[in-house]
Order: structure tokens, then C-alpha cells, then sequence
């Protein structure tokens, strides 16, 4: 991996996240500043807006992730190149747009939000390829994003698939 310029640690924390708003959107609202597991707690932190996706209609949702894509790759790269940091652990956007796109075409209700949240942490966490050489090999905003974007979409045909079987199998079963 081809670290940034002028690179500085990535654990350090940046005491601009609490004065710049493009730091403390890219840091998950300030999760991305928590010691263990920054990536973990942007996925949660991305679970209360799902309902509020939920009530769009479909393309509504569809739309939001388009943008909030869009917005992540400069995003990310902005805030990245402000820290002077490849990829900062505690940039958590890329987390709360790949638990969203997971989460897509999801019916609603907790249990379904728990087990989206399981299943894109899984995909990221592990990076299957294509994800892992992506991670490795592309940079800038679009590398911080991109990587996480894939683990939604693997996490969400994965979803697609529990959902589909839920709806065929589940009624079977008296559920």
C-alpha cells in the first residue's frame, strides 16, 4: 500500500474532528474516535438513519446512496489528505455508506438491522476478493469508499438471499 505524503500516525486522533464538520462527518459524528474498533462503531452509528431510508421509496433510497457515495469519495479523500493519512481508521463514512447500501430493499424491524450489521461487518472485516485487492491497490477517496461500498453490496446479496428464503421458508415453518 502507498502511504500518504508527509504520513503521520493513524491512531493519533485529530483534534480537528471536533472543530471541522467535514472531520467530524468523515469520523461517523465522532465514533471514528473510539480506541477499539472505529470501523465497528460507524456501523452502528449508520443504524439509526436506516428507518428514516426505509420511509423514502425505493429510488428515494436508491438516490441517497448514490449520493452519499458521491459525497464519501471526496469526502474521504479530503479528510484524508488533511490528516496527511492514506486511510485513518477513524474515517468511518465508507462504514455507514456500506451499512446502508447493506441494508437496502431490507424489511424493517431490529432484527433485520442486527443481522445486516453482522453480515456487512463479516464482509468487511474478512474482505473476500475482489475487496481485499481493492483495499490494497486503490487510493484516494475512491479507495477509502470503494472497498466498503463492495463489502454493502456482498453483504446486501447475502441479505437479498436471507430475506428471499425468510419469505419462501420462513411462512413454512409457522414464523
Amino acid at each position: 500500500m502507498t502511504d500518504h505524503p508527509n504520513q503521520v500516525p493513524a491512531e493519533y486522533v485529530p483534534p480537528s474532528v471536533w472543530r471541522n464538520p467535514w472531520h467530524f462527518i468523515a469520523f461517523g459524528f465522532g465514533s471514528g474516535t473510539l480506541p477499539k474498533a472505529p470501523g465497528t462503531w460507524g456501523s452502528l452509528v449508520a443504524l439509526p438513519f436506516v428507518p428514516l431510508w426505509q420511509m423514502l421509496p425505493d429510488w428515494g433510497y436508491w438516490l441517497m446512496l448514490g449520493v452519499t457515495m458521491l459525497f464519501g469519495f471526496w469526502l474521504c479523500g479530503k479528510v484524508a489528505d488533511d490528516l496527511r493519512v492514506h486511510d485513518h481508521e477513524g474515517i468511518v463514512w465508507d462504514e455507514m455508506v456500506g451499512m446502508w447500501i447493506t441494508l437496502w430493499l431490507v424489511p424493517e424491524g431490529w432484527v433485520w438491522l442486527l443481522l445486516g450489521f453482522l453480515m456487512f461487518r463479516l464482509f468487511d472485516i474478512v474482505k473476500p476478493w475482489p475487496i481485499r485487492w481493492i483495499d490494497r491497490h486503490v487510493h484516494g477517496g475512491v479507495g477509502i469508499m470503494l472497498d466498503d461500498i463492495l463489502a454493502g453490496v456482498f453483504a446486501w446479496l447475502a441479505m437479498q438471499g436471507v430475506v428471499w428464503g425468510w419469505a419462501r421458508y420462513g411462512a413454512g415453518l409457522g414464523f
